[in-house]
């Protein structure tokens, strides 16, 4: 990426200017100098204030496209594995085609160990689901291979999958697995299966063979290109874990020069009580990790805090109100969520860094996991009435109406992850949800209607981090199968666009600073062919990206 820096003011010239701010409805110039724009406007008003570019001049500027919620490190590793999901992903270095039934899951697992030519490498994968891919556990694992190591990620990073061969290596024992509270409930040892909590016991293993140095080396700089290639200029990693995430990497290639986009992170309250810390603790733990690394361009954002209520929806983990289905419509009776933060804890966690004025930050997929959330934070405004406290509802996959009214009524805001309806709503509507639950999951016009604040996010790799379609989704809510589900919750262009750029920077509380094209701001750009607001809704997520611009410096994808 060869960029072009300029200290007086460049004029950039464009077919349009997408610019987010509502004062500020149409331009054709943006004029910056020393990173930041100094004045948005008319091409005729501007062109004699610096020297013109035309570089954009058939091209549409927009606001810099952002993902509010993101996991660098998980990112990495995903892209360093054998990638076998349901969807089909398109890498920097490799497109890998989806898997959509167990003989071709199982069929490309077999080949991927077959092309190892050196007999004790591990194989690691990533995206395997049981609804589509069918039942896995240790012997049929054992079945591709009893001598290799095999390692499958489930498609949520909340689940692991080893032979007996990976067990071995590791070193594991059914003895030191057991006793451990609540994550000996979430792992079956003769299984080779660990989840939620349980993968508290597996990680300090896997992590020294599965998180190299190289690994982490390679997968972070194809995600960088990967993020490029789909015209991200902003990122959070809402959670850092700093026993397993490299810092020092991140630096390096997420804080180089070449690197045109921006990451921030928030402490990670759940890794705070696994490791017995007491509430109080925690909050003086927090304003310590933050003063690590509280300025450049990777750094932690000051008094904002993640939590956890339930478990993750693409395991079907989450905590819902009424049972889970079977395949016939029955109640699941051996089907059900899980915590993962006991809610006494979760609530003790939640009170401490709301009396000590932080923002937080929760994820939650069911409904009984929102009741827990919105409880809390109802319980927190009548102990400490707080305004502007901005607390995001993270991910909000089941909701009610009335849930949505409250969260409302308690002026939090929502980030949510616009793919959830499209990429899974056909498959659980036929198992665990049912269609109604299924279909409404992401209730996103509802949001919009009550005046809430609405973001979107990837949550990579959980999504693909790639803001126009994560926008396609909320617009079009199109499944594989061509259904349109729950269409009384799409939402405009208009709306999406501003999910994905100027929310998403409220969200962080960072839209003095970006998000818009603005003058003050900084001068963050996203550069596409087409103009999202004149073409078919439906085509959306395939405009192209011709680049960046970061702080006024021009990142051009090479080979468009």
């Amino acid at each position: 990426m060869v960029g072009v820096t300029t200290e007086s003011t460049t004029v950039f010239i464009a077919r349009d200017v997408i610019t987010m701010d509502p004062d500020i409805p149409s331009a054709s110039a943006v004029a910056v100098s020393a990173g930041r724009i100094v004045a948005v406007g008319d091409t005729a008003e501007l062109r004699h204030t610096g020297a013109v570019d035309n570089t954009f001049s058939d091209a549409i500027i927009c606001a810099g496209l952002i993902d509010q919620h993101l996991h660098p490190i998980l990112g990495a590793t995903t892209l360093t594995t054998e990638v076998i999901a349901v969807e089909d992903w398109i890498l920097p270095h490799k497109t890998f085609p989806g898997a959509s039934s167990p003989e071709d899951y199982l069929r490309r697992l077999r080949a991927a160990e077959h092309e190892l030519s050196d007999p004790g490498a591990w194989l690691f994968s990533w995206g395997y689901h049981r609804l589509w891919h069918g039942p896995l556990d240790r012997t049929l694992l054992d079945r591709i291979s009893i001598t290799r190591p095999i390692v499958v990620w489930q498609r949520s990073c909340h689940e692991w999958f080893l032979n007996s061969a990976a067990i071995d290596a590791l070193g594991l024992t059914a003895t030191e697995m057991a006793d451990q509270g609540t994550a000996s409930s979430m792992m079956d040892f003769a299984a080779g299966h660990w989840w939620e909590s349980g993968m508290n016991l597996l990680l300090p293993k896997l992590s020294p063979v599965f998180m190299t140095r190289d690994r982490l080396d390679t997968g972070l700089r194809q995600l960088v290109r990967y993020l490029h290639g789909n015209g991200v200029t902003a990122i959070n990693e809402p959670g850092i874990m700093w026993d397993l995430e490299p810092w020092d990497l991140y630096q390096e290639i997420l804080g180089s020069t070449e690197t045109p986009f921006g990451s921030t992170f928030l402490v990670d309250a759940r890794s705070q009580a696994d490791a017995g810390l007491s509430p109080d603790d925690a909050v003086a733990d927090a304003e310590a990790q933050v003063a690590r690394a509280s300025s450049g361009k990777v750094r932690l954002l000051p008094k904002q805090v993640k939590l956890f209520a339930d478990g993750a929806i693409i395991s079907q983990l989450m905590q819902m109100r009424e049972p889970y289905l079977d395949d016939e419509g029955h109640p699941d009776l051996c089907h059900h969520g899980e915590w993962m933060m006991r809610p006494d804890t979760f609530r003790a966690f939640a009170s401490a860094y709301w009396e000590a004025g932080w923002q937080l930050h929760i994820h939650v997929n069911g409904d009984a996991g929102l009741d827990l959330v919105l409880d809390t934070i109802e319980q927190c405004m009548i102990d400490n009435p707080r305004d502007d406290h901005r607390t995001v509802i993270v991910h909000f996959a089941n909701s009610t109406e009335e849930q949505v009214d409250r969260i409302a009524g308690l002026a939090c805001i929502v980030s949510a992850n616009s793919y959830y309806p499209v990429g899974f709503a056909d498959r659980y509507g036929e198992h665990g949800l049912g269609p109604q639950r299924a279909d409404s999951m992401v209730r996103a016009a509802s949001v919009l209607g009550r005046g809430i604040p609405l973001s979107f996010h990837s949550d990579l790799p959980m999504g693909p981090a790639a803001p126009l379609t994560l926008a396609w989704c909320g617009v079009n809510r199109r499944t594989p199968g061509g259904r349109t589900v729950a269409p009384e919750q799409q939402i405009s262009v208009h709306d999406a666009l501003r999910a994905v750029t100027i929310e998403a920077a409220y969200s962080w509380r960072m839209e003095g600073e970006i998000g818009s094209v603005t003058p003050g701001k900084l001068a963050n750009f996203t550069i596409l062919a087409d103009d999202p607001y004149g073409v078919d809704p439906l085509q959306l997520k395939d405009i192209t990206v011709l680049g960046t611009v970061y702080e006024g410096r021009w990142f051009p994808i090479s080979g468009r």
